[in-house]
């Protein structure tokens, strides 16, 4: 084969191979704050971007939440486990008939399914975590939890 025949051959084929490598992707970012939550079943400040949000194919959400300081969800509870996995910050979370804890940077904690809890940020600081649930049915929400408690998780979680 001479130089100018496997020089028209790299001239055809090699945009070929360029244009194979310009696959469009759907890429997005969990570190985009996302949109501001209608504020209905929490105090304070919340912002919510759905990473993956009802994708038949994989089964499950992926949702990044950040609380500002001094926020809290409502009581409320999941058909399917969710796990909260804090990525900055410091939050709060407990289970109905359990005690409050508090989580961390770092922090994995699953909840199983139907187990009614809440979770927030902390009086002082902002928390930011990915939760991952199933997509069969939405939040049921179960119950207000009013500033006076949260307050007093505050307190006690303090002196701890």
């Amino acid at each position: 084969m001479k130089i100018r025949e496997l020089f028209l051959i790299v001239m055809v084929f090699a945009p070929l191979f360029i244009l194979a490598q310009d696959t469009a992707y759907s890429i997005s970012s969990y570190l985009s704050e996302g949109r501001k939550a209608p504020n209905t079943h929490y105090m304070g400040e919340a912002w919510l971007n759905a990473i993956v949000h009802d994708d038949a194919d994989l089964g499950y959400n992926i949702t990044k939440a950040t609380f500002k300081a001094n926020s809290t969800l409502d009581w409320h509870k999941h058909s399917s486990p969710q796990v909260l996995i804090i990525v900055e910050g410091r939050g709060y979370y407990q289970e109905r008939g359990k005690g409050p804890v508090i989580l961390k940077k770092g922090d994995i904690i699953k909840c199983e399914r139907g187990i009614e809890h809440w979770h927030s940020s902390t009086k002082e600081t902002d928390v930011t975590y990915l939760a991952l649930y199933g997509g069969e049915q939405p939040t049921t929400w179960t119950e207000v939890l009013t500033q006076e408690y949260y307050d007093s998780v505050a307190i006690k979680l303090k002196v701890q």
